[in-house]
């Protein structure tokens, strides 16, 4: 057994010795080199095939010798990690790479390449991520065309601070520009109930209190020269703390990069700098922009603050929920967004893709993420997606936005389909306005929608966060079944088939577009299928608060504490304007979205103890 055993080590050295042969070095290829050269652990099928048992045998003699030891199996895989120069993996990151290949990566490639790859010749599903040979690219602008905002008068101050930090972007635009009240006071409003409500909602990564007042003068000192910059004059907001403002710090949420400062003013900053906005804190990203945990805690639900918030746009929901600011910017790759509005109850918007730059933003997917408001309403997600949207020149997928103007749109001429899923009082209310109700399905064939997703927003990743995984940072992540165990399981995509996937995608893009057959479609914001086809057909969807209803296991006495229930309406791409529009016609015959969460006002018979020592279900994993 023991002379079978070593026979066999040394044909496995030979084979790979060949290996090594064709990809000429791993450290200086004069025409291939190992690094570029993407296999998966399967490419061991081709030397040392698998058993039925999962044991490495050599394949090269007529009497076949098995590996019986765990130890020589992943010995073997390590030596295929080495041509990818990747052999910085420990043993059980190996088993666990192993395991989610064989278990999710194969698959996954086998049904794109069904799917796409049947046909030689490339003439067939083409990859949606297109080379753009232009030089010129930063000179071709055009200014986009703003948004004419409704007009609103005979707004006076009210008496509490409460009752302010609940009012619209447009009202406390209307008290600045009346001058009812300065930007300096309501600057000082919104830092008081960061600082009050932070600590049980752990929202917050950074406080700019210095920057917030000198822009707040800023824009009270040009306010008293007469000049208005429009409706975000003056008005606080929270940033995602992915995104760059200089001298401060940007932690991505991660305690790999927690004292990160990047002197670098982020495009979407740059915008609403120059629209007269003061910046009051960096708000929570879920660590590396994955879910609601982040290096300094756990973002909560201030509906239900037994819960959390999700993510990984988790401070922008939870504070703009809270009232702890007017609005805030998030991102999206993959539900960031969508996930987090649902939960807290909020009016977000998910923009077409492309639609505001996102220069000084970390990045996860270049052709998934996204940038998007969350506010109190559909009216604030337009006038703030007006400031913000537009050609970034350091962004070659931003775009001038063709958005045309939500506040002009004519519902009554549109056709809006519902899905199964629809929550019917949208559709109720959206019909007594005019609208064209129908019933609607989106048709396609592709079978493999969320492993494309995975596919090309783990390898992205990935690509961005080599050196972090190579270095062993990765261990030290906040949660480890989340972007480790996905990014190890990348590591082993071949090229060619990231490819497939891309053209897979692009079929599912040219399905859905003749399968959008209604001006816009009212369905579920949070089934991960429609996520995910959202976001890789870059499909724009607003997310409004429909009611709310009991949560489970309420307390005998009762409580204040809620479960919101949130719609989705879904529109073709740069037809943004149309969900905006549809979702400003709902709010204007309801009022879930004024609803103020009771926070930790839970009531008299609701005691929730000390949140650290609350014991919580399994978290739902949500990027």
């Amino acid at each position: 057994m023991e002379k079978a055993k070593e026979e066999a080590m040394t044909n496995n050295k030979c084979c790979l010795q060949a290996l090594l042969y064709l990809t000429r070095s791993v450290s200086g290829a004069t025409h291939f080199s190992a690094p570029i050269i993407l296999i998966s652990f399967h490419l061991l099928l081709l030397i040392f095939p698998h058993s039925s048992n999962g044991d490495c045998t050599y394949m090269g003699s007529k009497n076949r010798s098995q590996f019986s030891e765990k130890n020589d199996e992943i010995s073997c895989q390590r030596r295929v990690l080495r041509l990818l120069d990747a052999n910085f993996f420990n043993d059980s990151q190996i088993e666990e790479i192993d395991k989610g290949a064989s278990e999710l990566n194969i698959p996954i490639i086998r049904t794109n390449r069904k799917l796409v790859a049947s046909e030689n010749g490339g003439l067939h599903y083409p990859s949606p991520l297109v080379f753009n040979a232009n030089w010129d690219y930063r000179l071709d602008h055009t200014a986009n065309k703003r948004f004419n905002y409704p007009s609103i008068s005979g707004i006076q101050r009210p008496e509490s601070e409460e009752d302010i930090a609940f009012m619209s972007v447009l009202e406390l635009g209307e008290l600045i520009k009346t001058k009812q009240i300065t930007s300096q006071e309501l600057t000082q409003i919104f830092l008081r109930r960061l600082k009050k409500y932070n600590p049980i909602l752990e929202a917050v990564i950074t406080y700019t209190d210095e920057l917030a007042h000198k822009q707040a003068k800023e824009a009270d000192d040009l306010l008293s020269q007469g000049v208005y910059l429009g409706p975000l004059h003056g008005i606080p907001y929270g940033l995602k703390d992915i995104i760059a403002v200089p001298e401060y710090k940007t932690t991505w949420g991660s305690r790999s990069f927690k004292n990160q400062v990047i002197d670098q003013e982020a495009w979407v900053y740059k915008r609403l700098k120059s629209a007269g906005a003061v910046l009051v804190a960096k708000l929570v990203s879920g660590s590396l922009a994955y879910d609601d945990i982040w290096f300094g805690g756990r973002t909560r639900n201030p509906w239900n603050i037994e819960e959390f918030s999700t993510g990984s746009s988790a401070g922008p929901a939870a504070s703009t929920s809270a009232g702890m600011v007017p609005f805030a910017i998030g991102s999206e790759t993959a539900g960031s967004i969508t996930y987090p509005a649902s939960r807290c109850g909020v009016t977000a918007l998910r923009p077409t893709f492309g639609t505001i730059g996102r220069t000084g933003v970390m990045s996860l997917s270049e052709s998934l993420d996204k940038l998007g408001p969350f506010c109190r309403s559909a009216t604030d997600c337009a006038v703030v997606l007006d400031a913000i949207r537009g050609r970034d020149p350091d962004d070659l997928s931003s775009k001038d936005s063709s958005i045309d103007d939500p506040f002009q749109v004519d519902i009554t001429k549109l056709t809006v389909g519902y899905l199964d899923d629809a929550e019917m009082e949208v559709v109720h209310v959206l019909a007594s306005k005019g609208v064209k109700m129908v019933p609607f399905k989106l048709n396609y064939t592709v079978d493999s929608v969320q492993g494309i997703l995975n596919f090309t927003m783990d390898v992205d990743m990935l690509a961005h966060f080599d050196e972090w995984q190579r270095s062993g940072q990765d261990n030290v992540y906040e949660a480890q079944e989340q972007w480790p165990t996905e990014v190890r399981r990348a590591r082993i995509i071949p090229a060619v088939d990231y490819i497939q996937a891309q053209r897979a995608r692009g079929r599912l893009i040219k399905e859905i577009r003749e399968s959008f057959t209604v001006d816009a479609f009212i369905g579920n914001a949070t089934d991960w299928e429609k996520v995910c086809i959202g976001n890789l057909v870059g499909l724009p969807i607003i997310v409004v608060p429909a009611g709310f209803t009991n949560i489970t296991n309420p307390p005998p006495g009762g409580t204040r504490r809620r479960t919101t229930v949130p719609a989705g309406i879904y529109a073709p791409p740069n037809r943004d304007h149309i969900a905006l529009a549809l979702a400003m016609a709902y709010q204007e015959v309801t009022d879930h979205h004024k609803k103020r969460p009771p926070i930790n006002d839970t009531g008299p018979n609701d005691k929730i103890p000390d949140p650290h020592t609350v014991i919580y279900p399994p978290r739902v994993l949500h990027l």
